[in-house]
């Protein structure tokens, strides 16, 4: 029960986190549910890849991942995101905590000290104004700054190609949790108030 009360308070204080204020279609800009970053970081925290680790989180949005993962032990994040509207809300979110933010694109991000854990929810090239193939270049990017572990979301349908992905460059793929997120409708173009999507998040390791 303690644990459960946990991740609860976990959810309820993430919850107050702001969407995307002004969401670009071209960056695919859906906010992370709050139900669902807090399953993914309270198992990330359950298998010890939270409490003391310095974490980067790419595509950090208005912060719900960094955010969590402080309030959950971790020694340090730094956020890094291309979308000065969204890193103003995760500054004044994350205010007091020891949470960096970095103003760029992932590919002119310098991860000169490696961290312990990378966490990403990258947009999945899915629209047709958006970079197609752009979460992979998040995943070289995670590779690159992180000698550890990785977190990934991905859409459900792309989960083998992800998979030998990762496993091509020496990272083993140990748990790959599931979610529906529930996008709203926050672009001109959609006709539904909502759309259910099945992503996956990929827990890989170098080993």
């Amino acid at each position: 029960m303690k644990k459960i009360r946990k991740k609860k308070q976990l959810e309820m204080a993430i919850q107050s986190i702001p969407p995307h204020p002004n969401p670009k279609v071209e960056l695919e800009q859906y906010s992370t549910p709050a139900i669902i970053a807090a399953d993914l970081l309270w198992n990330a925290y359950s298998l010890g890849d939270i409490e003391n680790s310095e974490i980067i989180d790419l595509g950090c949005g208005t912060g719900i991942l960094s955010i969590g993962s402080l309030l959950l032990g971790a020694k340090k994040v730094t956020g890094v995101d291309i979308d000065e509207d969204s890193l103003a809300i995760a500054r004044l979110n994350g205010e007091n905590l020891n949470i960096e933010l970095v103003c760029c694109d992932i590919s002119d991000f310098n991860c000169s000290d490696n961290c312990d854990v990378v966490i990403q929810n990258p947009p999945f090239g899915s629209q047709k104004k958006s970079e197609r193939g752009v979460d992979l270049k998040f995943i070289d990017k995670a590779k690159e700054c992180s000698p550890g572990v990785i977190y990934s979301f991905h859409m459900a349908s792309t989960e083998k190609f992800i998979i030998d992905y990762f496993e091509k460059s020496g990272f083993v793929v140990t748990h790959i949790f599931r979610y529906k997120f529930i996008l709203p409708k926050i672009y001109d173009f959609h006709t539904k108030e909502s759309k259910e999507v099945d992503v996956i998040v990929i827990r890989a390791e170098n080993i």
